[in-house]
C-alpha cells in the first residue's frame, strides 16, 4: 500500500525536521524521555515550524523502538535543555513495554510466515523438478 504524495511529502518533511531537532537538542538525540508538553517548548524555540509537521515528527520520534526502550526503563522526563521535568509514571512505562512486545511479536510472526512461504516455495520447486525428471524423455 502506498501513501498519497501529499502524505509522503508530509512524512518526509517531518523526518527532516526530526533530524534537525535531534541535532539541536541532545534529549532527542539521546532518546531521553521527553517532558509532557515538549511540543510547546519546541514551538517557543522554533516558532517558524509548521505545527502539523512538528506533531508528525514527534510521533515518529516517540514511536521509535529506541525511544520506547528508553521509556520502558525510565524514571525521569526531560525538558529541551536537559533539565528534569518530573517522573515517568508507571502507566507510560507499561504502555511503552506493551507497544514493544506487540511490535516484536508482529515482527516474529512476519518472519515466521516468510520462512514458511519460502519453505513451501522450495517444496513446490522440488516437486516440479521431480515431475519433470519423471516425465522427461530419457537419453
Amino acid at each position: 500500500m502506498t501513501m498519497p504524495a501529499s502524505a509522503s511529502n508530509a512524512v518526509n518533511a517531518a523526518r527532516a525536521l526530526l533530524k534537525q531537532i535531534q541535532e539541536n537538542f541532545p534529549v532527542f538525540h539521546e532518546n531521553k524521555p521527553l517532558a509532557i508538553g515538549i511540543d510547546k517548548q519546541l514551538f517557543a524555540q522554533m516558532p517558524e515550524v509548521d505545527k502539523k509537521t512538528l506533531r508528525i515528527a514527534l510521533g515518529l520520534h516517540t514511536g521509535s523502538t529506541r525511544y520506547l526502550k528508553s521509556m520502558e526503563k525510565a524514571v525521569s522526563r526531560f525538558n529541551l535543555d536537559g533539565s528534569s521535568a518530573g517522573d515517568v509514571d508507571d502507566a507510560h512505562r507499561a504502555h511503552a513495554a506493551e507497544t514493544l512486545r506487540a511490535r516484536f511479536k508482529k515482527a516474529a510472526e512476519l518472519k515466521k510466515a516468510q520462512q514458511e512461504a519460502l519453505k513451501a516455495e522450495r517444496q513446490h520447486a522440488e516437486k516440479l523438478r521431480q515431475l519433470a525428471e519423471k516425465f522427461s524423455p530419457r537419453h
